[in-house]
């Protein structure tokens, strides 16, 4: 009867913690250009895409790019794995989830419209 005890609180302990890894992996916060090369870690990254510098999708590298300027104005370079998202050119605001590279670039694991 010991034995069953002992092995559903392993299983309860191991839950708690796949739980909480999973919660705080998920959990992402909102921050700025200036906010997003200071922490090197991912964020979430909000604002407009810049129309006059354009966007670009490179298919040797399968790598979608375009430039995106904050709510303080401040102005970054956003490289993302893939394709645009859908209606990429009618959204009116732009949320990148990843983080800010070394080399001076924003690199998207996620783009929402």
């Amino acid at each position: 009867m010991k034995l069953k005890v002992v092995v559903a609180s392993v299983v309860i302990v191991l839950f708690i913690i796949f739980g909480s890894v999973s919660f705080l992996q998920s959990n992402v916060e909102y921050t700025d250009v200036t906010g997003a090369m200071q922490k090197h870690k991912k964020v979430q990254l909000k604002g407009q895409w810049d129309k006059e510098k354009g966007s670009a999708f490179d298919p040797k590298t399968s790598q979608f790019t375009f430039f995106l300027v904050d709510d303080s104005g401040k102005e970054c370079k956003v490289v993302l794995d893939g394709a645009a998202p859908n209606n990429f050119e009618l959204a009116t605001s732009v949320v990148a989830k990843g983080r800010y590279m070394d080399e001076g670039y924003f690199h998207a694991s996620e783009v929402l419209t």
